[in-house]
Parts: C-alpha cells; sequence; structure tokens
C-alpha cells in the first residue's frame, strides 16, 4: 500500500548550515486549528530546533499561522513549544546523540502521512564558515558543468 505524502514545508537552510548525520520521523502533536494551518500550508521552520526534557522531546520556535476562520479568542500561540511523539528507543538514542559534542536536533520538514502530520527531525552538527564556503563553491563547479554539459 503506498504511503500518500504531502509535503508542507522544509528547512532547506538546514542542509547549508548543518552536516545531517541520522534523520527520524516524529509525529506532532497539534491542536485543531493548527492542523487547519498545516493543510493550506503556513508553516515556517526557520529557526526551530528540538529540545529533549525528562525523556519527551519538544519542537521550539515552529512558527504555525493562525488560521483566519477560527476566533481570535481560541487560537493557541503561533510559536509555543510542541511535543513530538517517538518511540523509547528512539529517545534514548537521540539523548545519547546529543550528549555528544556539537550535535544537535532540527526539524528539516513537516509533512502529512496517510493524513497524520509528521515532523522529520535531523540529527545535525554545525558547519564552519569555511565548511559553507566549500559547499559554495562545489556547488557552482556542478553549474557550470551542467551548463557546459547542456551546450
Amino acid at each position: 500500500m503506498p504511503s500518500n505524502i504531502k509535503v508542507v514545508c522544509q528547512n532547506k537552510k538546514a542542509y547549508y548550515d548543518y552536516f545531517i548525520d541520522e534523520t527520524f520521523e516524529a509525529g506532532l502533536v497539534l491542536k485543531g486549528s493548527e492542523v487547519k494551518s498545516l493543510l493550506i500550508g503556513r508553516a515556517n521552520l526557520k529557526d526551530s530546533f528540538a529540545r529533549i526534557k525528562d525523556e519527551e522531546i519538544f519542537l521550539m520556535n515552529l512558527h504555525i499561522s493562525p488560521y483566519a476562520q477560527v476566533d481570535k479568542f481560541t487560537q493557541p500561540d503561533p510559536e509555543r513549544i510542541r511535543k513530538l511523539l517517538l518511540h523509547k528507543r528512539e529517545i534514548n538514542k537521540l539523548i545519547g546523540k546529543t550528549h555528544e559534542k556539537g550535535l544537535t536536533l532540527i526539524p528539516t520538514k513537516i509533512y502529512f502521512k496517510n493524513g497524520k502530520a509528521k515532523v522529520e527531525i535531523a540529527l545535525a552538527k554545525g558547519k564552519k564558515l569555511y565548511d559553507k564556503r566549500e559547499a559554495i563553491k562545489k556547488k557552482t563547479v556542478e553549474r557550470e558543468m551542467e551548463k557546459a554539459v547542456k551546450r
């Protein structure tokens, strides 16, 4: 049975700023109007990250714009802390890995899979400035090679 996946938003800058080691799929605990906002693509992953607290994982700084057709007084805070749903063994693995030097948890994309909101979180290590310069240089060389092949 093929899974039905609809990507809501991606954090493309994460691949520029971090070395991605491993990715995990996590469920996302949302309120009703947040689900509707996600369905129309009203989310922003910029500057968001995940934290582990008391053997639970929480997503910080994820901005989900309020849904316009809902009363202002019942709308949740757009940048509230949201809980992520993972298996216990995955959480324990992430706890061990994040205690290593320089590793952090960042969300790379939000999507709907079989009608359920999911977040792909990545175990990542920050790039230094020279690593970013090297990535830019590599990308420009690849572009130039593609242009030469097209001619």
